[in-house]
């Protein structure tokens, strides 16, 4: 991310993931920002090309992807938007109080069933 919005962006999901345990932070083959917890990406964050404004898209079930399509400010994620993935309509702009549940429910679908029975039973998301 080098854009002051992608810079805000990509600090404001880092301290999202501060608060979950053994997730990674690596940058892709395209240059994407991607959060992995135990090798599976559930965030990827990039500054395209094709727009002045960085995208976020997030790890969602076919049902969450549907209910924030029809909420609206969440488009279909390009390529793998058919996998359930969502990314933020940064034209409308991201609601951050919202995003943090989104991506903990995502940390929750990327992570081992180990690991979320311990991040569950540890209380650090609700």
């Amino acid at each position: 991310m080098q854009t002051p919005l992608g810079m805000e962006m990509l600090e404001r999901v880092q301290n999202i993931c501060r608060t979950l345990p053994e997730v990674d932070q690596i940058v892709d083959g395209f240059g994407h920002d991607v959060m992995k917890v135990r090798g599976k990406t559930f965030i990827m964050m990039g500054e395209g090309h094709n727009s002045a404004l960085p995208s976020l898209s997030i790890k969602a079930t076919k049902e969450q992807q549907f209910l924030l399509l029809e909420q609206g400010g969440y488009v279909k994620t390009p390529y793998i938007g058919h996998h359930g993935w969502v990314s933020i309509d940064m034209e409308v702009g991201p609601n951050w109080e919202e995003l943090t549940g989104i991506i903990q429910e995502a940390y929750l679908l990327a992570a081992p069933k180990r690991l979320v029975k311990q991040v569950l039973e540890s209380g650090i998301i609700n």
